[in-house]
C-alpha cells in the first residue's frame, strides 16, 4: 500500500450533484437558487427572528416589567445553618470568613440572617442584615447581632 492506490472507505463518500457548472451539469444558469431577490445573491443571510416581513414574536408580545437598577440582593442563611456550623466547627462567633469556609457564602456575597429554626449556641454573629425574628433568637440565646457596613 502506498499513496498512489489510496481510496476512501466503501460508503464514506457520497455522490452529489455539482452544482454552478455550467449548463451540460442541469444545475448551471441560477444554480438552484432561483431567479433575483436576496436569497439569490451571495453574502446572503437571514436576520435571527426573521418571519418573512411578518411582525416577528418579539414585536407582537408587550413590554412588561422592571429591573431596579439600585436592587441589593442578600445571601439568605438561616439560623438553623448557624446551629449546625456551631455544633461542627466549635466556634463562638460566626462571621463572612466562617460561612464561606463552610461553603455557604463566597466573598462577594452580602448575608442576611433568617429566623428559620432555632438555636441554642451562644453565638456573635456578623452579617450584613438580619430579619427581627433571628435578631430575637440570637439575642434570646445569649449572643450578638453584629451588623456589617
Amino acid at each position: 500500500m502506498d499513496l498512489s492506490n489510496l481510496k476512501p472507505a466503501e460508503g464514506s463518500v457520497k455522490a452529489r450533484k455539482r452544482i454552478g457548472r455550467g449548463p451540460g451539469s442541469g444545475k448551471g444558469g441560477t444554480s438552484t437558487r432561483g431567479h433575483k431577490g436576496a436569497k439569490s445573491r451571495s453574502g446572503y443571510s437571514q436576520k435571527i427572528g426573521f418571519e418573512g416581513g411578518q411582525m416577528p414574536l418579539q414585536r407582537r408580545l408587550p413590554k412588561f416589567g422592571f429591573k431596579n437598577i439600585n436592587r441589593i440582593e442578600y445571601k439568605a442563611i438561616n439560623i438553623e445553618i448557624l446551629q449546625k456550623i456551631a455544633d461542627d466547627k466549635k466556634v463562638d462567633a460566626i462571621d463572612l470568613d466562617v460561612l464561606k469556609s463552610a461553603g455557604y457564602a463566597s466573598s462577594k456575597d452580602l448575608i442576611k440572617i433568617l429566623g428559620n429554626g432555632s438555636l441554642s449556641a451562644k453565638l456573635t454573629v456578623s452579617a450584613h442584615a438580619f430579619s427581627e425574628s433571628a435578631k430575637k433568637a440570637i439575642e434570646d440565646a445569649g449572643g450578638n447581632a453584629v451588623i456589617l457596613e
